[in-house]
């Protein structure tokens, strides 16, 4: 019995300390001299490496008419260089025991390896050479735009529930681009060609505009000779423009939206409200609305789940979601799937209900300090995914956040108090601001 007492005793410990403390142990952050920053996180534990090159800019940075571009120049990435052919990137990391991809979001394009830490050069080194040496050839550019095309058939054109959020966001954002899809509008897609794609690569793709991340078994002196070797000799873009965005008028009005599709087998609710991003040195109404969307539907124990799906059986499914990491204002959701003989409507004013009470009485106490030693497990556990970490880092980096920013925010959400809870929920949940929508069927006719 000694073990485990003695286990149960270590863990206690652990989370009786600063979450900082764990949090900025073994992180690395400095700039090369063309303008790219780097963050080195050490984890010698296995001799692999996640290597990562974030780019700040976005679905949100692109340029109007132009949707997908972003996402579309990802894919082209892949089709070689004046030393590597169409494919062969991904080829050689696979024969080298390695995985690698790429993603799009509102904020940022990143690229990943993950490999043997004695394999780092290798990647590193074609990386490199495909943020200053793509090479396009217009057949590429054509069959990749027709594999885009079929890509949103497939994840957004024949899902109701793709299309619904597609709809909703447009609706949510009346003048900022987060109304508009990463992957695009369909009929702006068909006309993306090899000149955009190029013009947005160099405009966008240069070591000012970049930032590394590399995560695992290495050293900040590795790397940096690493990353001066193969990316300092790369020049910055002395005309990177500046980062503006159309940004959002005052919202007066609550929108309404409603998407019938045959092919929705269960209905549901959505409610968004437009929220505060995280901010550089000012991420406490952020920590605030993190903790308001966990206490309300974060899980077995949340608000909703008890009151509507425990006491009340009115939904089979609840939950609530706060995107904080976020370049601009995001957005607070509350999503409510009701239960069989229960109506949209009804679901929805259980949720109104549910909204309304918490905003007079706030969160239970013990409920509440549950979740914060949740929350910080949970970050003592994350520590054990080395690409995890170098995602949080880099998705904070190119959302305007900092090393610094990242560090504290462990601690901010432990420090984060009811009324503070109460506060951002009383500012944030307000009709005027928000887009309630519904997913259902098509109505039966006679």
């Amino acid at each position: 019995m000694r073990k485990p007492f003695l286990w149960l005793f270590v863990l206690a410990a652990w989370l009786s300390l600063p979450v900082a403390a764990f949090a900025s142990e073994n992180v690395t952050a400095f700039q090369l001299e063309n303008g790219m920053d780097v963050v080195v996180i050490e984890d010698d534990r296995a001799p692999v490496v996640t290597h990562m090159v974030w780019y700040r800019v976005g679905a949100a940075d692109e340029p109007a008419g132009q949707s997908g571009i972003a996402h579309f120049l990802e894919h082209l990435m892949f089709k070689g260089t004046e030393t590597l052919a169409p494919g062969e990137f991904s080829s050689v990391v696979a024969r080298n025991g390695g995985s690698d991809n790429a993603f799009t979001s509102q904020d940022y394009t990143a690229y990943f390896q993950r490999i043997a830490a004695d394999r780092l050069d290798l990647v590193m080194g074609m990386e490199a050479d495909r943020m200053s040496n793509l090479r396009l050839a217009e057949a590429d550019v054509r069959t990749e735009r027709d594999v885009i095309l079929e890509e949103r058939n497939q994840r957004v054109e024949n899902s109701p529930s793709a299309l619904f959020r597609e709809q909703k966001s447009a609706t949510q954002y009346l003048n900022h681009p987060y109304g508009i899809p990463i992957i695009g509008w369909q009929h702006e897609i068909r006309e993306l060609d090899r000149e955009a794609a190029l013009s947005f690569y160099e405009t966008h793709y240069a070591p000012n505009n970049a930032i590394l991340v590399v995560a695992g078994d290495v050293t900040p002196d590795t790397v940096r000779a690493l990353a001066e070797k193969h990316y300092g000799v790369i020049e910055a873009n002395p005309d990177l423009p500046p980062r503006t965005r159309p940004q959002e008028p005052p919202q007066l009005a609550e929108r309404r939206l409603m998407l019938r599709d045959g092919r929705v087998s269960q209905p549901y609710v959505n409610r968004a409200y437009l929220a505060p991003e995280r901010d550089s040195g000012a991420q406490q109404e952020a920590a605030a609305l993190h903790l308001l969307a966990q206490v309300l539907g974060g899980g077995q124990t949340s608000v909703l789940n008890e009151r509507l799906q425990i006491e009340q059986k009115i939904a089979v499914q609840t939950g609530a979601w706060y995107s904080g990491t976020s370049l601009d204002q995001t957005t607070i959701e509350f999503v409510v799937v009701p239960a069989a003989g229960v109506t949209l409507a009804e679901a929805e004013d259980a949720l109104d209900e549910v909204l309304t009470e918490f905003v007079e009485t706030g969160p239970d106490p013990e409920q509440l300090d549950r979740l914060k030693m949740q929350l910080r497990a949970e970050e003592i556990y994350d520590r054990d995914d080395a690409s995890g970490l170098a995602r949080r880092y880099g998705a904070a980096l190119t959302s305007g956040l900092t090393v610094e920013d990242v560090q504290a925010w462990p601690d901010l959400l432990q420090d984060v108090t009811a009324e503070e809870i109460v506060a951002a929920a009383k500012r944030v949940l307000d009709h005027q601001s928000s887009v309630t929508g519904q997913l259902l069927a098509p109505e039966v006719t006679q």
